[in-house]
Parts: structure tokens; sequence; C-alpha cells
């Protein structure tokens, strides 16, 4: 979220860094509106403050036998009562229409991220390791899970339809200890508090992390079965208001929990991380990467999230990338991290970083994945959130948000059947996982 005092002090910046996003001019229509605004209000205060003084001066009237005067104020205070509603629904009204068009603009690049306009303008920052020769084709995951008969899509299709699965013995184990291991290391080695929150959120804690009113279309979304044959306008209100969005990502809740507070800045930076499935419609993904388990309604993730001040954020950011990298680091995965130029970021990023592990089933040759984007927020999120801290001056400031994937577990799975199949179409266990699997070093197939 946007301030408008920031935009109407410094408007020519605040359109050349939205220029970098691809997005035309704003500030003048933003300013339009924030004057109608301002007016609404300075009216309504006007009135109220005749009205106040006036209410005064009858008395005076009326104690000076003035007869006159006291009625002439009696009939302006009753004129006044008619239309200081009415200012009122003004003021409120040019203030909402501000919002709603601030709450649609996305958030400023940092001046450090690359220009671009796609994926084609992100900057490889560095590579880990080196892709790994085959003395066979490698396989995609699909394939080998298939011919395993531990990964069904069928069977996911026929309970909930495309782009779900079902994981079946040595590969959900897999899954699951792929989740715990990285939990293990961001809690026992990297300093994150473990929680575990509510999948269900209201539509303000999605408001909060950006999620709406942008991506709407893109959000799974529960409500109460009373209210599914809502008919009229006004139950379909109710309805709007009663649902619950399934997170689409821990950072939701997670970065939510310091909604509406104000922080010591002792507290900071506060670093949480969950292990919870994700749920996403992919409006919007038509089409992209839909073989196989690369992009699902549901999967699960490990994530992080950083609350931090104004002057820690970019060195929290590096070490949250750092996080991130170690899980793949331990499991011996070829990846390269990439910068995100200005028109490639999420909605709510200031700059982001993504991870992206290759996996030498996809397609021929193989190809680089993302497994974890790890962004820095800066106070976007926390105006819309309205979380603060105080430092040692007393005053209250927003405080910088910070999120990344740690990793995705349903991708590091690809990443780890891909990568470390062996010609009879077995999977070899990495070794930091084997004491998650009961000292399993292989997973093949039942004879």
């Amino acid at each position: 979220m946007h301030d408008i005092k920031s935009i109407r002090d410094n408007a020519t910046a605040f359109d050349a860094a939205l220029k970098r996003r691809g997005l035309g001019p704003l500030s003048p229509s933003l300013l339009a509106i924030d004057e109608r605004r301002r007016a609404a209000i300075l009216k309504s205060e006007q009135a109220q403050a005749r009205r106040n003084s006036a209410s005064k001066e009858i008395g005076e009237a009326k104690k000076a036998k003035d007869e006159a005067r006291a009625g002439a104020l009696m009939a302006e205070v009753a004129e006044l009562k008619t239309t200081m509603p009415e200012l009122e629904l003004a003021a409120k009204a040019a203030d909402d229409e501000l919002a709603r068009e601030l709450a649609a603009i996305p958030n400023l690049p940092a001046d450090d991220v690359p220009e671009g306009a796609d994926e084609h303008g992100n900057v490889q920052r560095h590579l880990f390791g080196a892709v790994r020769n085959y003395a066979f084709a490698p396989k995609p995951h699909d394939d080998l899970g298939g011919a395993l008969g531990y990964m069904d899509f069928e069977a996911a299709a026929k309970l909930s339809g495309a782009r779900f699965v079902v994981l079946k013995k040595g590969l959900a184990r897999l899954e699951r200890a792929i989740g715990q291991f990285m939990l293990d290391l961001h809690t026992g080695e990297h300093g994150y508090t473990e929680v575990n929150p509510p999948l269900l959120v209201r539509d303000h804690v999605m408001f909060g992390t950006g999620q709406l009113p942008k991506f709407e279309d893109d959000q799974f979304w529960a409500v109460k079965g009373e209210l599914l044959t809502a008919g009229d306008a006004e139950a379909v209100d109710k309805l709007r208001s009663e649902r619950l969005g399934l997170i689409p990502t821990a950072e939701v809740p997670l970065t939510n929990l310091v909604r509406e507070s104000i922080l010591d800045d002792k507290e900071l930076p506060m670093r949480l991380t969950a292990l919870t499935p994700c749920f996403r419609a992919e409006a919007g993904a038509a089409g992209r990467d839909t073989r196989g388990m690369i992009r699902q309604h549901q999967f699960t993730k490990v994530e992080l999230v950083s609350i931090a001040t104004p002057e820690n954020g970019k060195d929290e950011h590096e070490r949250m990338l750092a996080c991130a990298e170690e899980v793949l680091r331990r499991l011996d995965l070829h990846y390269r991290v990439m910068t995100l130029c200005a028109g490639d970021m999420g909605f709510s990023a200031q700059k982001t970083y993504d991870i992206e592990v290759w996996m030498p089933g996809q397609g021929e040759g193989g190809a680089y994945r993302e497994i974890s984007s790890c962004s820095l927020c800066g106070d976007f999120q926390a105006r819309r959130m309205d979380a603060r801290y105080r430092g040692a001056d007393g005053k209250p400031r927003f405080v910088h948000t910070l999120n990344g994937s740690g990793t995705a577990v349903g991708r590091a799975l690809i990443a780890v059947m891909e990568t470390y199949q062996q010609e009879d179409g077995s999977i070899a266990v990495p070794e930091v996982l084997q004491p998650y699997m009961g000292g399993l070093k292989v997973i093949a197939r039942d004879r």
C-alpha cells in the first residue's frame, strides 16, 4: 500500500518507478482523487466547526435576549444538521475511492533491481554445483513415479480433478521427509520460530499481504453451507464478508500475525517458519507447466517470514536467501539464483531473488525451475496491515516484511527424484534425508 503523502511529495519519482514495472503514470489521477478527498474532508470539518460555533452563539444570543439572532442561528444549525451527513458521505466516498486505487498498485522496485519487462530481463547472481551426467536418458518425475506405482494422477483426478496428485509409499514418505528436514534445519540452525497457522483466513488477512483485491480469482474460497444458495445482492455481500480463503502460502497468516500491533524494536528481526499445505486456483496459469507435479492446486511448502526494521531489511533479505539455499546445498542439488527484473516481480515485492533448481528430466537437456522466491517488501505490506514497531525514540514506524520459500516441498521432491534417479527407475535417497526415511537408501518398486 502506498502513502498518498509520499506520492504527493514525489510524484515524478513515483511514476518513474511504476514505468519500470511496465505501468503508465498514475500520480495525476491519484492526486486528483486526493484533491477531491481533501476538499470534501475540509468542507465536512468546516461544517462541523461552524455547527459547534453556531450552537455556542445561540446560547450567547439567548442570554443577550436577541431572539432574532438566536432564531437565525438555530435555522443555520438545522440546515447544517441536514447537510453534514451528505458532506461526511462525500468525504468517505472520496477516501474509499483513493484507498481502492492505491490498493491495486504494486510495490515500487528497489533502485538496484535490474531493468526488464519479463523473465528475460532477470539476471543470474550465482550458481551452485553443476549439471549431472547420466549414462542413460533421465526421465521426468511423473514417468518415474508412475513406473514405481507411487504417483497417481488419475486417482487424484477422480477425487478432485486436474492438478492434484496421490503419492504413496516411498514417495509419500520422501515428501514428508523433505518437509521435516527443511523445518528442522530452519528452526534448529537458522533461528526461525516454528508456527502452525490456520489454513483458512479472512479477506482482510489476504488483503494485508497483497492477494486482494487484485488476485481474488487466483484463490480458493470456502463459504458456509447456508450461504451457497445466495442470490440477491445483499446475500452475496454477506457471503463475501463471511467467506474464508484457503492460504496460497503460509506467508499470508505468518506475516499477518503482527497486523494491527506495535512491536518493540528489541523483538526484531522476528523470524517465523511453517510447513503447510498451500492452495492456488492458478486462474491465470492456463497451459503453463501443467505436466506432472510442477504446478498443482494443492502443494506443500516450508515458508520463511521475517519482520524487520527498515535498517536491517536488506541484510535480512540476504540472510533469508542463504537459509533457503542451504536446503538445496544439503540435498546436493544443482541450482542458480536469479535477481528478478522490475517487470517480473510479484505484486508486493520491492526486490526478489528466485532460486531455480536444475531438473534433468524436464525436456531434452533438463531445465531450471523455480523452487524458492525470497522477497523484500519494505513497508508495503505493513501499511496494509497497520504493523508497526517502536524504536528508542518512542515513535511508531512501519515494519519491513520479507518472505521466502524455504523451500517448495513438492518441487524439491521432483528435483530429488529426477536428480537421484537410477537407470533401473529407482530413486537413491540423499544422505541427509535417510534418517527421516528410517535409514532407507533407495526407493524402488515393490517386487
